[in-house]
């Protein structure tokens, strides 16, 4: 069978030494030395000042609502996760869904404006497949209208755009370290953020709100990452290069062997270093999409439609507003197996199989 995606394994050696660490200091969790080291390494490779690594990638988003939304209108994109409008609605925020640009699959920037009112308290977009929206152009009208901007940079580990990592743009950016992702601490993530007050209220977010053992900050929540994911977070780290250096392989492969005639694959914003996260192609209809899915799982073949359905058309938001450009690409588009230790002759069977 050959899935979506693989999630990379270190080797059990290199996992379990980390683990007794944790063993012999008998400390498991609560920002244990291994959580401090991962993420001392993590700031190094990235680019970054600040960053704290949580236990999945959606609470530092629900965090972010939490302190930037306000109970108020938050401008989004329909096409990401669902987790991108759940977190919005969970902290009782409303989303307010702008639609996406055909060929970035990024929000459409100049269609956010025309959705801000007078409830409108931040920005929430997302850089799709690790694809990075038009920051200067976000950026420039949160300033015009004072609205926080927070991105969902879920997909976007190791990207650099303009020079810089992706996570330095926006008051909060976020990431995900889940198993099926470039860099994995089993389940985990991250928030980032340059700005000094608002790391302080990030952090103590994260841990419940405590101001040492006996007082408190503010409101906050588990946020916290476990010891023992912070292990496979630095057993996997050293890996990092060939990871990416594999997934490159995987990726150029298919531009070669692909029939662009047919089928559509996405745009990367230009100054920008991508990380070969995603290989998502949109195919002429849905209808040549479902042949094509037929065809290859037949052949245990198994992508996954994915971003699907349009966060519009989900039931505890669907207002009847339309989204013409996401609901269509969403019918549309599927992600091509990649991962590592996927071979050439897999796929060249699976560009056989599309291109026929």
């Amino acid at each position: 069978m050959i899935p979506v995606t693989k999630c990379f394994l270190p080797p059990i050696e290199a996992y379990t030494q980390w683990v007794q660490k944790a063993y012999d200091k008998q400390w498991l969790t609560n920002r244990g030395e291994l959580v401090q080291l991962l993420e001392q390494q993590l700031k190094e490779y990235l680019g970054v000042e600040w960053m704290t690594i949580t236990n999945n990638g959606t609470v530092p988003l629900q965090i972010a609502i939490k302190l930037l939304g306000n109970n108020g209108e938050i401008i989004t994109t329909p096409f990401s996760y669902v987790a991108t409008t759940a977190a919005i609605v969970w902290e009782h925020c409303t989303p307010v869904f702008v639609d996406i640009h055909p060929d970035y699959l990024t929000i459409d920037e100049t269609k956010i404006e025309a959705a801000i009112t007078d409830k409108t308290t931040a920005i929430l977009a997302t850089h799709v497949f690790g694809n990075p929206c038009n920051i200067e152009a976000i950026e420039a009208i949160a300033q015009k209208h004072d609205l926080a901007v927070i991105y969902d940079a879920a997909h976007a580990f190791g990207v650099n755009y303009n020079g810089q990592s992706i996570f330095n743009y926006g008051n909060v950016s976020t990431c995900s370290f889940h198993a099926t992702k470039l860099f994995h601490t089993g389940e985990g993530g991250a928030m980032f953020c340059n700005d000094k007050d608002l790391q302080h209220r990030l952090y103590y977010s994260h841990n419940f709100g405590h101001k040492g053992p006996l007082d408190f900050h503010g409101l906050g929540i588990n946020g916290k990452i476990s010891e023992l994911h912070a292990a496979m977070g630095l057993a996997v780290f050293p890996y990092m290069q060939n990871i990416i250096t594999e997934r490159k392989i995987v990726v150029d492969l298919y531009n070669q062997l692909l029939d662009f005639s047919k089928i559509q694959k996405m745009k990367i914003r230009a100054n920008t270093a991508w990380n070969y996260s995603y290989y998502p192609v949109i195919f002429e209809s849905e209808e040549k999409l479902l042949k094509a899915l037929e065809k290859l799982n037949e052949n245990d073949i198994f992508p996954r439609r994915y971003f699907n359905p349009s966060l519009n058309t989900v039931p505890y938001v669907n207002n009847g507003e339309t989204m013409p450009v996401s609901e269509t690409i969403a019918s549309r588009i599927i992600c091509l197996p990649l991962y590592v230790g996927l071979e050439r002759q897999e796929i060249e069977m699976i560009c056989k199989l599309i291109n026929s």
